[in-house]
């Protein structure tokens, strides 16, 4: 048969490769069951958008900021492009990490299309002002609990729980819990959001600070805050009795088995 003669199904695929971008954050809101000075509520949430019900795929659905890279941009770009448009955040503000690619075959219906997921870790503050792009009816924040109890578009169930596994071990092996906190805060702070992320995390609160503060002979991922006069810097912001505040140091620990 003549190879001219056959016909080729009339078929565009997409100039680029897509991205998804997983966006947590953790609010805090003050505690109304004491009149005592005490530490917010914080609570571990992400960031949706629901699509088009006039979409052919995935109707009305919730899912991940996220959309298909230009010609001339790197999926890096790409990633924090689609996060700006979607949400309106400054991308200075935001640590944002590629998790992995996903290729399951059917998982999107308008044909074999991957894409590579991202995660960002947002302070709430900068998340203040997100808001829908043109493209989505609607943003909001949902606690993980109930993002994972949803039907979210594509296979976007499993890359939560992809990503909310890797910001936990990342949590408990590097300082991304200085994302969640002001430039400085109380043990009890950074203590309850590792807690609010980890929720299985145990600690003796008497040898925190010895794993975290830095000795003569060991560099540690954060230090006593002082004052221009080198003084030592409290806050009784969230406790009756002043806390010593902290900030994280430029260190950022090297782990190994061996």
């Amino acid at each position: 048969m003549n190879s001219a003669s056959v016909s080729k199904p009339v078929f565009r695929s997409p100039d680029g490769l897509p991205t998804d971008i997983c966006i947590f954050t953790i609010t805090s809101e003050p505690r109304k069951d004491t009149k005592n000075k005490s530490l917010p509520e914080r609570k571990l949430k992400i960031l949706l958008i629901q699509r088009d019900p006039n979409s052919d795929r995935f109707p009305g659905y919730w899912a991940f900021p996220g959309g298909f890279s230009n010609e001339h941009e790197t999926l890096d770009a790409c990633a924090e492009r689609e996060l700006r448009e979607e949400t309106h955040i400054l991308n200075e503000n935001v640590h944002i990490e590629q998790l992995k690619a996903y290729y399951t075959p059917g998982r999107d219906p308008g044909g074999w299309i991957p894409t590579v997921a991202y995660y960002a870790l947002v302070n709430e503050k900068s998340l203040s002002g997100f808001k829908a792009d043109d493209d989505a009816v609607d943003a909001r924040l949902f606690t993980v609990e109930e993002a994972l109890s949803m039907k979210l578009a594509f296979d976007h169930n499993k890359i939560l729980e992809d990503a909310l596994k890797r910001i936990q071990e990342k949590m408990l092996q590097t300082n991304i819990a200085k994302e969640f906190l002001p430039e400085e805060f109380t043990l009890s702070e950074l203590l309850q959001v590792i807690e609010t992320v980890v929720p299985t995390y145990t600690v003796d609160r008497s040898n925190f600070e010895k794993k975290l503060v830095g000795t003569k002979t060991r560099k540690g991922i954060i230090e006593v805050a002082r004052d221009s006069q080198d003084r030592i810097k409290y806050s009784n912001e969230y406790s009756q009795n002043k806390a010593k505040l902290y900030r994280f140091t430029d260190y950022v620990p090297f782990l190994t088995i061996y």
